[in-house]
């Protein structure tokens, strides 16, 4: 392969040699993907079907797990279908489409997460203006913006990386398509562009984690000074989950983007790559219903729903 214009298809990471660990390798992911479908679905049913929940921090809880259901659903089927057919080629087209997906959900969980970083310190920091500042058309607009941000993210990577010409053969040593693997395979120099659009997001993020690590400093030195203890115990309910969420998301994604070269081997890239893309969307309903009666409440009506309503069905059959 000379060139980007005579590719088809890009050779994604084969996990294993063998068939019985290939095996292994499509039970594991097929079972995390379940899992997250599992978890983040009945937070999106819970938070829709309970009243109670119809507030901006289960909105923008809502929108997390649409964006993780989509960036775990973005590369790990076809990880799963390859494992199962014991083969490792994705399309050009299919390879660009997960690049410009993957990034537009993960840059749009990351807005995210900013935007309900700045929705816990209005909570805690400025109670009585909750509801004014926090009203339905300025979390509607705020959610847009994320997902937005997101959008347009994804159209200058994916644009710009599948613009520069590919010498360097068809193999992707990632078991999705990601932008630091498909720049190996650039010819010399030609990926400077990348990096120079790489900076900016980079200082766009630097900006949002400057803006989450302040809103944070300034919640717990709220919360410090909240007499009761009953009541900085709610403080800290409602703000550790969203804290335990970010500092994963971040910590895996910045040292998948920015390790060294000397750091990076198939095997280190691989378990960086799954810890940031598949661990979190399994995670992050386990993280926010661990700690939150409320959440957990509306998750108890909505399996007892399902069961009973399963089994009015069953009987109806049976009968």
């Amino acid at each position: 392969m000379s060139n980007s214009s005579s590719l088809t298809e890009f050779l994604l990471l084969a996990f294993a040699d063998t068939w019985e660990l290939q095996l292994l390798h499509f039970l594991l992911f097929l079972g995390i993907y379940l899992a997250a479908l599992l978890g983040n679905g009945l937070i999106i049913t819970a938070i829709a079907c309970d009243h109670h929940l119809h507030t901006p921090m289960y909105f923008f809880l809502l929108n997390l797990s649409l964006l993780d259901l989509g960036t775990i659903s973005t590369t790990v089927p076809k990880s799963v279908a390859n494992s199962l057919w014991n083969t490792r080629a994705i399309s050009y087209l299919g390879c660009a489409a997960q690049v410009f997906l993957f990034f537009f959900l993960l840059g749009g969980e990351y807005s995210l997460l900013t935007v309900m970083s700045y929705d816990r310190y209005v909570a805690i920091c400025k109670p009585l203006h909750y509801g004014t500042i926090m009203g339905s058309r300025a979390c509607v607009k705020m959610a847009a913006a994320a997902w937005a941000s997101g959008f347009l993210n994804a159209l200058l990577h994916t644009g710009n990386t599948f613009s520069i010409p590919l010498c360097k053969g068809n193999v992707v040593d990632q078991f999705f398509c990601e932008i630091p693997q498909i720049l190996k395979l650039s010819c010399s120099d030609s990926y400077l562009r990348e990096v120079g659009l790489s900076v900016v997001s980079l200082c766009l993020v630097f900006g949002c984690f400057v803006f989450i690590v302040v809103s944070y400093v300034q919640i717990f030195t709220a919360v410090l000074r909240i007499p009761s203890e009953q009541g900085r115990h709610k403080a800290f309910s409602m703000c550790l989950p969203h804290l335990a969420v970010v500092s994963l998301f971040v910590i895996t994604a910045v040292f998948a983007y920015l390790k060294p070269p000397s750091l990076s081997s198939p095997a280190l890239d691989l378990v960086v790559a799954v810890l940031y893309s598949v661990v979190p969307p399994a995670v992050n309903p386990l993280i926010y219903s661990m700690r939150n009666k409320e959440l957990k409440d509306a998750l108890k009506r909505v399996v007892s729903w399902t069961f009973f309503s399963s089994g009015n069905i069953a009987f109806a059959l049976h009968k």
